[in-house]
């Protein structure tokens, strides 16, 4: 059997340690989301480092805020986890114990990732909700009512301490693998320039006018001054070509779909697919995202951005018929518990999901 102890000082009560622990939207920002349940749950896991498929996730024991024991199993792997939770003076001390039942793992790896996720990403969710709590109305009378303590990994007064021990063969850690990936930022990509938008112009068939040449009447040699002159040759009418008839085509609307390729603590990068069903090309686009309050757009590719509050309009040149067109953006909420906009359209079709 392999035992793992990670212990930290946070600087937060334990009620706002709990939450994060247990409750869905916060857990999926700093380890992994997860389907409703009551005792028994699956943890999204497979795309995280260190795992090979979701995690079922048992209630073994739950006493809140300071007690949570759950029992884990994936890809042949099962493991016991215990999240104890107790009051200090500045805040909390968080020991998370992990033992291997059934399997093998790396012991040292799961040490890293242990220390990770509970000096990393959980931090960063705890001050942004202590941050919720605090009280500026200084109008009113008194100070705020609090201010977190936000100190840099790796000081004194948070500390982390490490402690597997060895006693047999290894297994997987619920929120070891939220550390596999440390707190990450999403590089921006450039934004593609935009192709000016082809111009058409229409130009109507003209009728052709044939000249007419007019024929000017001559006496005859001999003839009475006094007879009448002779009638001019009718000159003869020309014939109009008749003008082509222009054909109309009508542009299908166009269709869009949304899916969150990423997301983070404090925010998620967005991607819209636009596609033009129809054969006629568009010589131009508009996609709308709406944003949830507070949040901004950032690094956009595949089209121009404008924010007017939380309206993001994106603009595109020409999309040939049959084609699409991919649209990136970071988006940065101060809420992490968002994971996606608000609302998404085109040509006011809702997008709907990739």
């Amino acid at each position: 059997m392999i035992e793992i102890v990670t212990e930290v000082d946070l600087f937060h009560p334990p009620a706002r340690i709990w939450r994060a622990l247990t409750e869905r939207a916060l857990l999926a920002k700093w380890f992994a989301d997860s389907a409703p349940g009551s005792d028994r749950w699956i943890l999204a896991t497979a795309a995280l480092p260190g795992y090979d498929g979701d995690t079922e996730v048992e209630t073994v024991e739950l006493r809140a805020p300071h007690r949570l024991v759950v029992r884990c199993r994936e890809a042949g792997r099962a493991t016991r986890l215990a999240c104890d939770l107790t009051s200090t003076a500045h805040g909390t001390r968080l020991s998370v114990r992990e033992v291997l039942e059934e399997g093998d793992w790396d012991a040292d790896a799961r040490a890293d990732q242990h220390e990770q996720a509970v000096t990393g990403r959980l931090p960063a969710i705890l001050d942004w909700l202590a941050f919720q709590n605090v009280d500026l109305r200084r109008a009113e009378g008194g100070l705020t009512a609090e201010l977190p303590v936000v100190r840099l990994l790796g000081e004194e007064h948070r500390r982390s301490r490490r402690r597997p021990v060895l006693l047999a063969a290894g297994a997987v850690t619920l929120i070891a693998a939220a550390a596999g990936a440390t707190v990450w930022t999403t590089a921006g990509e450039p934004p593609a320039p935009a192709a000016p938008a082809p111009t058409t112009s229409l130009v109507m068939p003209s009728s052709a006018t044939p000249s007419v040449r007019p024929t000017t009447a001559r006496p005859t040699p001999g003839a009475s001054r006094r007879s009448a002159s002779p009638s001019p040759t009718p000159s003869p009418t020309p014939s109009r070509t008749p003008s082509p008839t222009p054909s109309t085509v009508v542009a299908a609307p166009l269709t869009a779909t949304y899916e969150t390729v990423s997301d983070r603590i404090f925010g998620y990068r967005g991607e819209v697919v636009l596609r033009n069903p129809g054969p006629a090309p568009r010589p131009a686009w508009t996609v709308t995202v709406t944003l949830h309050d507070g949040a901004t757009v950032g690094s956009v590719s595949g089209a121009e951005a404008t924010q007017n509050g939380t309206v993001v309009t994106f603009t595109g040149s020409a999309l040939p018929g049959g084609e699409s067109a991919t649209i990136r953006f970071d988006v940065r909420d101060p809420d992490p518990s968002h994971d996606a906009p608000a609302a998404c359209a085109t040509e006011n079709t809702p997008c709907t999901p990739a």
